[in-house]
């Protein structure tokens, strides 16, 4: 059903408790223009855990595959933050379920119904109605993407 489609690669659940790893957070903002000793502007340390994840028991890691919402952001093997305790609203991208089959998609709730949207014009929306097997699994908070 969703071949050639941002589908679900993996799942991880979030790091144990006391998983900490605090980097340091410079004060300033990086130039991209002309560089500029930064040692002297170390505010303190940086816990990415504390910043992207606001419900840690609800919070999953999943990875994407596919291209359907590279206009959104999201590109193979991103890294995307899903909490499940948020509220799936339209216009939210959300991991779900659709007849056996995970995706991310754009959840757009219209009056002729509910849509699953990709970000790339190359798709088509998704409809689903009560007969479906659908579920949604949380909203997409946060995307990681490596730009190596």
């Amino acid at each position: 059903m969703f071949s050639h489609d941002t589908t679900i690669q993996s799942v991880h659940s979030t790091a144990p408790s006391g998983a900490a790893l605090p980097l340091p957070l410079y004060a300033s903002k990086v130039q991209a223009g002309f560089p500029s000793p930064a040692e002297d502007y170390v505010e303190g340390a940086l816990d990415l855990n504390k910043h992207l994840i606001k419900h840690k028991e609800a919070t999953f890691f999943v990875r994407a595959a596919g291209d359907s919402m590279i206009n959104a952001g999201i590109f193979p093997d991103d890294l995307l933050i899903v909490d499940r305790s948020l509220e799936a609203k339209s216009g939210s991208i959300v991991i779900a379920a659709l007849n056996g089959e995970l995706t991310v998609k754009r959840l757009k709730i219209k009056p002729d119904g509910p849509l699953l949207c990709p970000e790339n014009p190359a798709y088509p929306c998704i409809p689903f109605t009560s007969f479906d097997d659908f579920s949604i699994w949380g909203v997409v908070t946060n995307v990681i993407h490596s730009t190596l």
